[in-house]
Order: C-alpha cells, then structure tokens, then sequence
C-alpha cells in the first residue's frame, strides 16, 4: 500500500468516500452509549422534537466521519494527528436508514514553520445523505510527514 505524504496533498477536491449505511440499530445504540437525549433514543420523543424525527447524536455523524476519513485515505497516509478541529457544523439530521457520502477538498497545506519535515493540511469535509443534503461539514487542520521525512 501507498503511504501518502504531504506532498501528495495539493489545494483543490481530494476526494470522494462511502457510501456508509447507518442503521436504526447503530442511532440508537450509540446513543445509549454516548448521547442518551431523547431525540435520539425515543420515536415519540423525536417526533415532538424541532428534529420531527428520529436522529443521530451529531457526536454519532462526527464519529463516523471520521471512520470514513480513516478509510478513505488517513489510514495510508503518514499522518502525525491532528492538532484539533477548527470548525464543525451540524446542518441537518443523521436519520436510520441514510447512506452517507464523504467529500473532502484540501483547503490548504503549507510546512511547518517551527517542524521543517512536518506539512499541516487543512482539509474541508462534507457529509451528504442519498439525497445529496449536506448533513456536517468540518475543516480540521491534519499534520503529515514530508516525502524526505517519511522514508528516512
């Protein structure tokens, strides 16, 4: 397999990953785990809620955006981690049932002034359903070997 360095990563769309099932199932019990709100654990409850409905914990969507990062690419790349996220925005529900599509566009990547053989990537992700809502969107900044420091 590849190792992706920084110098792969250029300005512009990256990629497109998924789709990724999410089940009632998996809502629920992530929910009961990490999230036990009523609109994400009870239909009645839901139905009541301004989501009108059934929905993931956005922590669930963030959770599996991540999955589908690391799947995608982050899992072959010589990555550092990340030195958190700038920003993260729930748009619209996570509902059973939805297959999710991930897209993600490099927004900038520049060498680290302070780690010459570091590069810092920023990366814009947006979550869709089937019908093509956005659901989530983050840009979170990711640090990654340079191609010299990762073969060394």
């Amino acid at each position: 397999m590849t190792t992706l360095t920084f110098e792969d990563f250029k300005p512009g769309r990256f990629g497109t990953f998924g789709p990724r099932h999410v089940s009632r199932e998996e809502i629920l019990a992530f929910a009961a785990e990490f999230d036990p709100q009523p609109m994400h654990l009870d239909e009645e409850a839901a139905k009541k809620s301004m989501l009108r409905g059934l929905s993931g914990s956005g922590w669930h969507l963030g959770s599996l955006m991540m999955r589908m990062l690391f799947d995608g690419f982050i899992g072959r790349t010589a990555s550092l981690g990340a030195p958190g996220v700038n920003e993260m925005r729930w748009v619209a529900p996570l509902r059973p049932g939805d297959d999710l599509t991930l897209d993600v566009d490099v927004i900038e990547a520049r060498v680290s002034k302070s780690r010459p053989e570091t590069g810092i990537v920023t990366f814009k992700s947006t979550i869709r359903n089937a019908r093509g809502e956005m659901l989530c969107e983050m840009e979170a900044p990711i640090m990654i070997s340079r191609r010299d420091a990762a073969s060394a």
